[in-house]
């Protein structure tokens, strides 16, 4: 079928929106710099702000010397918990800053500088004096921790602990057995543009352009800061560049750049500087995996335990849900999943794309290799004798589940059938090549939304809702949704998005987006096209509003996930230890495809993450200062162009009723779930070394060489 910027062509000669290649709406704008981000709102008057981050791991702020500061030219203010205006308590703990004196990790915000430029409120910002009185602190995850405790629950409401039959007595009596464990270190969202607020008042009302994932969260927190209604203020993210996770929730830019603009009487901007992020805006807490496999010969699993410790902060428990994918992919008759997190002085996680699903899966994909070469079993073939009937956990029916057509199709183009069992088989002089596999899931979540459809006596048509673009083509599919089910070219479909003026929208978070959003906007343009059969358009048009609400989140009887495969090359350097991956190929069953350009955007986008997981990114908690030592992107290594390979990303059209009106998965964060797995696999079979800790540096790469016995 031949693809056109209307839609697709169809076997019956008509034109449908979903599906087609269409280019982002907003893609000039980027590439022209007119897009405006929340930091380059142009206020007469604006003042800008810089914080002071606390300089000790744990204990409280006995003074603060503003006076040097306040004696700098252009310097407006220095707010300190001593006289920032007084703000109702929030129910995120991480936004009561400049309250009270304590000091719950390094990193915590102590002061504000406001100055009539950014130079001013640096150099103000570096001028204030912090006095404290230190207590001890521990910022040391271990799997004995002794304060680690099994949480109730685990991040997005999973129960901390599944138990079925007798995993410990299936597991011991087993013919063959995996025991090992895995370590994935903290990581860092890290997006394009920082954190940042331009925030003013005026006749007792709040304006802000914020960078967030959900401006409708952010009024409703504000609002609740400020003891106002929720109609007197207004959040503006028209443009994101980027988030991952990290601008899931409001941060504290966005409500010190308020309060600064409440204490100034000006309009006040804040982009917190990139180094202070892995201290402020969440980050990937670390986990350690213990993995244990009970097989019988043939490959069928008997028993699986997945047992994950990881940490938060003091003030905000936050458990990463890294055993939950255990629960989901493969048939075990016997089984237990459980977390332990250990309260530490650590600044506190968050989401980071496709929490819980990255590092737990990277684990249990990596011991499912170590089960297959024990066997002396194809790692795909060990995959798909696994494959279960329904939901291991929850014995619910899958809504459609096409890993083992994933994992056939990807061994196909990636030429599996050609790579050689035995690790170490294909050698390049001094590089070492090989393959590997490993699949992946993520969960289908829906969120209620609300849109208005507009029909205009022009014939174009407006779809207004609260959706957040954060660089997916939310703009772009939403008006392909729309003509789809308006019956009409995407050209005449406008849409309005990134404004808490608008219906209220769910985040842009848990690959949810598109189909909470497409699913009220469908059902509203849907509605109208009913209207306009009835009868002639009116002069001033026609609206129709519709509220998903009871329906987009309601308890299905279905499991609903995609699922996917990944396949990769990678070439090891004797010498140097260096990884170069090769070749990169994912394929992927996430429903209908919506926009086939935006999509395989999403699924290299998430690979590319995925590589970086494997091979470059890590942070290091300083256990003596409580602070992470890669702090910026000097030494927090993400991928470059030059690390990225021809990245293949394909599909299979799944048709699923029981997902949405459109029948589309999330696909914005499946990508990177299974990638480092496929990774971490192909250096095994590359070496023979097993590496069982992220990422895959070259002196660890070496180190394992040697401990092998040489290259």
């Amino acid at each position: 079928m031949e693809a056109t910027a209307q839609g697709t062509a169809t076997a019956h000669g008509t034109a449908t929106a979903l599906g087609a290649s269409v280019e982002r709406r907003e893609g000039r704008e980027k590439v022209t710099g007119t897009a405006r981000y929340a930091a380059e709102q142009p206020r007469p008057g604006r003042a800008h702000a810089w914080p002071v981050p606390a300089s000790i791991a744990r204990g409280r702020v006995t003074g603060v010397d503003t006076a040097a500061a306040l004696a700098l030219p252009g310097v407006l203010a220095v707010l300190t918990h001593e006289n920032a205006p007084r703000l109702s308590d929030p129910d995120d703990p991480t936004l009561a800053v400049l309250r009270d004196s304590r000091v719950p990790h390094r990193g915590w915000f102590v002061a504000l500088v406001v100055g009539e430029t950014l130079e001013a409120a640096r150099a103000g910002a570096a001028a204030v004096h912090v006095d404290y009185a230190v207590e001890d602190h521990d910022v040391t995850l271990t799997a004995t921790h002794p304060d680690a405790y099994a949480p109730e629950e685990a991040n997005g409401g999973y129960p901390g602990t599944r138990e079925h039959g007798d995993p410990e007595g299936a597991f011991s009596t087993a013919p063959v057995r995996i025991d090992a464990d895995y370590r994935v270190p903290p990581l860092h969202n890290h997006p394009m543009e920082p954190h940042a607020t331009t925030a003013e008042w005026h006749d007792g009302r709040l304006t802000v352009h914020t960078s967030t994932q959900g401006a409708t969260t952010v009024r409703t927190v504000l609002a609740g800061l400020f003891d106002l209604p929720e109609d007197r203020v207004t959040v503006h993210a028209e443009h994101v560049g980027g988030g991952f996770g990290s601008k899931g929730t409001p941060r504290p830019d966005v409500v010190l750049a308020a309060v600064a603009a409440r204490h100034t009487g000006r309009p006040v901007t804040l982009a917190l500087p990139r180094r202070y992020l892995p201290s402020v805006v969440g980050h990937r807490a670390p986990t350690l995996h213990r993995l244990r496999l009970g097989a019988h010969p043939d490959g069928r699993l008997s028993a699986l335990i997945h047992e994950v410790t990881t940490h938060t902060s003091r003030i905000k428990e936050f458990v990463e849900q890294a055993a939950v994918p255990a629960r989901v992919m493969y048939a075990a008759p016997d089984s237990r999943t459980a977390h332990r997190v250990a309260p530490l002085d650590v600044p506190s996680p968050s989401w980071m794309r496709a929490p819980g699903e990255a590092p737990g899966m990277y684990a249990l994909e990596s011991a499912m290799d170590e089960l297959a070469v024990e066997l002396g079993m194809d790692p795909v073939e060990l995959r798909i004798v696994n494959e279960p009937a329904t939901e291991p956990d929850s014995g619910k029916p899958f809504s459609s589940r096409h890993l083992v057509e994933c994992l056939r199709e990807g061994a196909r183009r990636f030429r599996w059938s050609e790579r050689a069992p035995r690790p170490r088989s294909r050698t390049e002089g001094p590089l070492l090549v090989g393959a590997g596999v490993a699949a992946a899931m993520y969960p289908v979540l829906v969120q209620p939304s609300t849109a208005v459809a507009r029909a205009l006596p022009d014939g174009t048509f407006l779809v207004r809702i609260n959706a957040t673009d954060i660089g997916t083509g939310a703009r772009t599919v939403l008006a392909q949704v729309a003509a789809d089910a308006l019956g009409v070219p995407v050209i005449r479909v406008r849409t309005e998005v990134g404004s808490s003026d608008l219906p209220a929208a769910s985040l842009a978070g848990g690959s949810s987006g598109t189909a909470s959003w497409g699913w009220a906007v469908h059902e509203a343009c849907t509605r109208l096209a009913e209207r306009l059969a009835e009868g002639p358009l009116p002069p001033e048009g026609i609206d129709v509003r519709a509220d998903t609400a009871g329906r987009a989140d309601a308890d299905s009887p279905f499991a609903r996930y995609a699922f996917g495969a990944h396949f990769a090359e990678v070439a090891v350097d004797t010498v140097t230890g260096e990884t170069r991956v090769r070749r990169l190929l994912g394929v992927y069953a996430a429903g209908h495809i919506l926009n086939a350009r935006t999509a395989r955007s999403q699924f290299v986008g998430g690979m590319t993450m995925g590589l970086g997981m494997a091979l470059t990114e890590g942070s290091t908690m300083d256990a003596a200062f409580g602070d992470f030592t890669e702090s910026d992107l000097a030494a927090y290594h993400v991928p470059t162009h030059a690390d990225v390979p021809d990245i293949e990303a394909h599909w299979i059209d799944e048709d699923d009723p029981h997902l949405n009106p459109m029948g589309s998965k999330g696909i914005g964060e499946i990508g990177i779930v299974g990638t480092a797995a496929a990774i971490g696999n192909a250096v095994f079979h590359a070496t023979g070394v097993r590496l069982r800790e992220l990422p895959l540096t070259p002196d660890r790469v070496l180190s394992g060489l040697r401990e092998r016995g040489g290259s």
